[in-house]
C-alpha cells in the first residue's frame, strides 16, 4: 500500500470534522457546547451533519468527544461496550439512572470500560478543552444511544425531538416529524428497573485502569488493557493493549483484521510494507488487515499509544467472570 493510500486511512487530529448537533442534548443549557466526532464506523449519532472520516467496518467504531469546561453529555446507555480514555483535560464520570450512584475522576490516560446497560454521563472538569477518545463495540455499535428519560424530556424544551426511528428534529427550525414516525417514546419505569445502580467501589477495579499503572504493567511487554486476559476483562468484541517505548516491537507482524493505532503521548512511526508515516497524539491510524507493520517511537522522551483489534466475541453486554 502506498503512502498515499494510506494517508486516507489517517485522521490527524488537526483534520477531525466536528458535530455540535450529534445528539438530543444539544441544545440543552449544559450539553450545548459539546463537540462529537465520528473517526471510524457510522458511530451513533443522530444528526445527518455528523461526518465520517473511515466508513471501513472494523467490528467497532472509533469517536471522541471535545468539550470546554463544565461542559457535560448527558446521561444514556449503549447495548454494547463503550470504552474512553482521556486524551486531554480532567473528566468526571458519573453513572445511574439520575447520576448519582457513583462518579470517578480520570486523568489524562486513564481509559474507562463503562459497564454495559447503565445510564452514564461525562463531562470536563478540567480547566482547558478536554478530548476523550471513544471505543464503541460492534459495527453498528448497538443501535444506538438509549437516553434517561429526563433527558429526552429536557431536550423538548429546547426544541429537539427525537423520532422513533433514531433521527433528530429540530422545532425551532421548523422541522416535524414525517409521516409515520413518532417522538422516541421513553423508557417505562418497569424498563427503568433492569437498569443497574453500580456503586464507585464497585466500577473502579473492574472498569477502570490508571495510565501510569499502564506505564509500568507495559514497561517491558505491551499490556493487556481490555481482554479475556486484560487487567479489565472484558470480552466486547474487541481487545485494547497498552504499548510504551520499552514494550514496542521492532519486529514486522500482521493481523488478520484491520486494527487502530492511537497514540497517547509522544511521535510514532509506523513503517508496513511500502511506506511509513508518523503519528501524533490525537492522530487515529486504521492498519488494513494482513499487511506486516511495525510502531517505534520516533523521538526520545516519554511515550504510550493504545491498539485495538476486532475479536469474534459478539459485541453485546459487558461479560463477567
Amino acid at each position: 500500500m502506498t503512502p498515499q493510500e494510506m494517508e486516507k486511512r489517517i485522521v490527524r487530529y488537526g483534520d477531525l470534522m466536528p458535530c455540535k448537533t450529534a445528539f438530543i442534548d444539544a441544545h440543552t443549557p449544559g450539553s450545548d457546547q459539546k463537540e462529537n466526532f465520528t473517526i471510524i464506523g457510522g458511530g451513533v449519532s443522530e444528526s445527518p451533519d455528523q461526518h465520517v472520516h473511515i466508513g471501513i467496518p472494523h467490528g467497532f467504531n472509533i469517536g471522541a468527544a471535545g468539550q470546554p469546561p463544565k461542559c457535560r453529555n448527558s446521561l444514556h446507555s449503549h447495548r454494547t461496550a463503550e470504552v474512553f480514555f482521556v486524551l486531554k483535560g480532567r473528566w468526571r464520570f458519573f453513572w445511574g439512572r439520575y447520576g448519582d450512584a457513583g462518579e470517578i475522576l480520570l486523568e489524562e490516560g486513564d481509559i474507562i470500560n463503562i459497564p454495559t446497560g447503565i445510564f452514564r454521563g461525562f463531562e470536563n472538569v478540567g480547566t482547558d478543552y478536554g478530548m476523550i477518545m471513544a471505543v464503541l463495540g460492534g459495527d453498528d455499535a448497538g443501535g444506538g444511544v438509549i437516553w434517561a428519560p429526563q433527558v429526552i424530556e429536557d431536550a423538548k424544551d429546547h426544541g429537539l425531538v427525537l423520532g422513533d426511528n433514531g433521527s433528530l428534529y429540530d422545532t425551532k427550525k421548523g422541522a416535524v416529524l414525517p409521516d409515520g414516525v413518532k417522538p422516541m417514546p421513553l423508557l417505562t419505569e418497569e424498563e427503568l428497573k433492569s437498569y443497574p445502580e453500580p456503586t464507585t467501589a464497585e466500577v473502579t477495579p473492574h472498569y477502570v485502569a490508571r495510565y501510569w499503572d499502564l506505564m509500568s504493567l507495559a514497561d517491558r511487554k505491551p499490556a493487556k488493557v481490555i481482554g479475556e486476559n486484560g487487567k479489565l476483562k472484558d470480552k466486547p468484541g474487541f481487545e485494547v493493549d497498552f504499548i510504551t517505548r520499552g514494550s514496542a516491537s521492532e519486529a514486522m507482524h500482521s493481523h488478520d483484521k484491520p486494527s487502530v493505532l492511537m497514540p497517547m503521548r509522544g511521535h510514532w512511526c509506523v513503517e508496513w510494507e511500502g511506506g511509513r508515516a508518523t503519528l501524533a497524539p490525537g492522530d487515529t491510524m486504521s492498519m488494513p488487515e494482513n499487511i506486516s507493520h511495525r510502531a517505534m517511537p520516533s523521538m526520545s522522551g516519554e511515550a504510550s499509544l493504545y491498539h485495538v483489534i476486532a475479536t469474534d466475541d459478539a459485541a453485546g453486554a459487558t461479560w463477567k467472570e
